[in-house]
């Protein structure tokens, strides 16, 4: 059985592996740290932590550092969520509120979170398949070209550029325009198909072949919005970090460019108290991850969607930054799409 003090000496060996990539000794515990017992005691609780697998040697007569388990009590038990500071928070509200539209809000969150940890930053787009239709826009560019403008209830805005190859005509683009909104707003994105594959049959014969164009590039536009998909940053440090895995690098960078391999790990992880979920070492290995950890929370988008956003580093990371960054720029995003 672990004692308090037990878990204290792993809680100062952890952070102390963490800021220096160096095996913690028992003599730099007990000068660095304030136990109020000899350097023989720390040895004792030590090896009970070794017995316990939550720490191990490297190498013979080194220090020693966290195992994949020793991380996990840390995080569950023993990490604590440092608020951020009034210059971060203040950095999260200037960047993100720049934003312009969902696919700018989604590309500065990872590029901010990739800052603010120096891991590898991951956000899901709201859970596209749920979306439903808010407006849609024809907008002509030309004589026989326009603009075709498709807006989900998430914020997600799809553009296409088409030829209808016929002269275009304002009022019968005027009235496609009502009918397409009149039978699409609203509706899910499974429906929106099903309605804009018959949609051109209510028009004249004459005006079929344009709405035909018109409906089509919709279609194609609905198809994409309902892919699941990730925006990721940040991936330059997950390479500065190359010391802290134990083989090549390169199988960790060919599996995070597996997005469906990512949102597959993303919906098996579910948020602790703080909000913040986490995924350590072996237990992402089914996903060629088992060198990782994942730290991820949720966010919901302003048609009530939820997603995910996160980071992914080594095992080597330091949690409680990294924890509560994720938790801050998931609650702020979840604001900032609210208001929308």
């Amino acid at each position: 059985m672990v004692s308090e003090r037990s878990l204290d000496v792993l809680r100062v060996i952890v952070q102390d592996y963490v800021a220096s990539r160096e095996p913690v000794g028992s003599k730099s515990i007990v000068e660095r740290h304030s136990f109020g017992v000899s350097a023989a005691t720390i040895r004792n609780d030590m090896a009970l932590l070794e017995e316990e697998e939550l720490i191990t040697a490297p190498h013979t007569s080194s220090g020693r550092i966290p195992t994949d388990k020793g991380y996990r009590v840390f995080v569950d038990q023993l990490a604590d969520l440092r608020p951020l500071t009034s210059a971060q928070r203040q950095a999260i509200e200037a960047f993100l509120g720049a934003s312009v539209d969902l696919d700018d809000v989604l590309t500065r969150t990872v590029r901010l979170l990739s800052q603010l940890t120096h891991q590898v930053a991951l956000v899901q787009y709201p859970s596209l398949s749920r979306s439903k239709v808010r407006h849609v826009e024809l907008v002509p560019i030309g004589d026989t070209r326009l603009m075709s403008v498709f807006i989900t209830d998430t914020g997600r805005v799809e553009q296409r550029v088409l030829d209808v190859g016929a002269p275009l005509d304002e009022a019968v683009l005027a009235d496609v325009r009502a009918r397409l909104n009149a039978t699409l707003g609203g509706q899910g994105l499974a429906e929106a198909a099903e309605r804009l594959a018959s949609f051109a049959d209510q028009f004249p014969t004459a005006q079929q072949p344009m709405v035909r164009h018109v409906s089509t590039s919709l279609m194609e536009q609905v198809a994409a919005n309902r892919q699941d998909k990730l925006v990721m940053a940040g991936t330059a440090n997950l390479v500065r970090t190359e010391e802290d895995f134990s083989g090549s690098i390169f199988p960790v960078l060919e599996a995070i460019e597996e997005q469906v391999t990512l949102l597959r790990l993303f919906s098996e992880m579910a948020a602790d108290q703080n909000g913040v979920s986490a995924r350590i070492g072996r237990e992402n290995a089914e996903f060629g991850l088992g060198e990782t950890s994942v730290l991820t929370s949720g966010y919901a988008s302003s048609g009530g969607s939820l997603a995910r956003l996160g980071v992914l580093g080594p095992l080597r990371m330091d949690y409680s930054n990294n924890m509560a960054a994720v938790r801050a720029v998931a609650r702020y995003l979840t604001r900032l799409l609210g208001d929308d």
